[in-house]
């Protein structure tokens, strides 16, 4: 894993069996979301006191921040089953076909990525959401057959990172839409502190909150640097996390104090020393730095722009004034307004 990778919010191939230790049991462990976990709770609570299937539900917003681990809570509070798929993977409606007729009363199918279904595959899905159905095709030709089949009353669970993206007929198939948003420092704080008794590593409250403030508000990422953080420790310090081998240790990951990583701070430069500050379009910055523009967008831009480092206009990228003084620039001077 390169330095760049230390804050990326995506699962890592090796942290898929660490992540799934770490997640909670049950709805009340779940940490932060305080909104969005009430109105879970709420919707359970009715749905198992009127024996239905609880509402299609959709969780939008950045990665890292427990859309698949709320979808597999609401199948332990409902006491069911889920099934777990993604966008991507589905490639025609047969793909779906299985999973659907072997669902029981009550089921989650889960779909992560669920903006990049393809259109033939929303077709399908509409009558199976709204009715309850699903359209089978026998044969192909011009002697064609299609058997409708009922199946059970099931919930669908949706996970995306864009959620402009989703269709409109899509967006509002779904009863429960819920957006995930930044954890504030001491929610993560919280969660380090509960990952370091999971994984048995001492850990002093200054360490906790050391790591807590370079997360990027991403538990996924306050996780992965706390293991990173705990082999630094184990070499160098004993294995006892405290602030100052929390901050040597994220320093040689090149983790900043704002949780800015390398790729980071090449944006937010490319942008003020190629490109004069901005305005900037997209492309150019992601040509400039030879890296993919929806992994810039998806990826980085979002914590940049909330932490008010980056700024999205009509024209391009803007770096802030808070972003020249971060990276050492002098900030750059007002600009008088064109009045012609």
């Amino acid at each position: 894993m390169s330095r760049a990778e230390i804050t990326t919010p995506e699962v890592l191939s090796e942290e898929s069996v660490v992540e799934l230790s770490l997640r909670p049991k049950a709805l009340a462990e779940f940490i932060g979301q305080a909104k969005v976990k009430e109105s879970l709770d709420i919707a359970i609570q009715a749905a198992l006191g009127r024996r239905e299937p609880l509402d299609h539900t959709l969780f939008h917003g950045p990665p890292g921040l427990g859309k698949t681990t709320l979808a597999e809570l609401m199948a332990r509070e409902l006491g069911v089953n889920i099934r777990t798929t993604s966008g991507p993977a589905l490639e025609k409606p047969g793909d779906l076909v299985g999973t659907l007729t072997n669902l029981r009363a009550g089921d989650i199918l889960f779909i992560d990525e669920i903006h990049r279904l393809r259109p033939i595959i929303e077709e399908f899905l509409y009558p199976a959401m709204e009715d309850y159905k699903i359209d089978i095709r026998l044969s192909d030709g011009p002697n064609a057959q299609t058997v409708t089949m009922a199946i059970e009353k099931f919930t669908l669970v949706g996970a995306t990172t864009r959620y402009g993206l989703l269709t409109p007929p899509l967006r509002a198939r779904f009863g429960l839409t819920m957006r995930l948003d930044f954890y504030p420092a001491d929610e993560i704080e919280t969660i380090v502190r509960r990952t370091a008794e999971v994984i048995a590593v001492e850990l002093h409250d200054d360490g906790a909150r050391e790591i807590a403030r370079r997360s990027r508000g991403t538990p996924r990422i306050a996780n992965r640097l706390l293991r990173r953080v705990r082999d630094f420790a184990q070499v160098r310090a004993d294995g006892v996390i405290t602030k100052a081998v929390a901050r040597d240790a994220l320093a040689l990951l090149d983790v900043d104090e704002f949780g800015l990583d390398e790729m980071d701070a090449r944006i937010l430069r490319t942008i003020i020393e190629m490109f004069e500050g901005g305005p900037v379009g997209l492309e150019s910055v992601a040509a400039a730095l030879g890296e993919d523009s929806n992994t810039i967008e998806e990826v980085y831009e979002p914590f940049l722009v909330q932490n008010g480092l980056l700024q999205r206009t009509s024209r391009g990228r803007v770096a802030s004034a808070q972003a020249y003084r971060h990276l050492g620039y002098p900030p750059p001077a007002q600009k008088q307004p064109d009045l012609f």
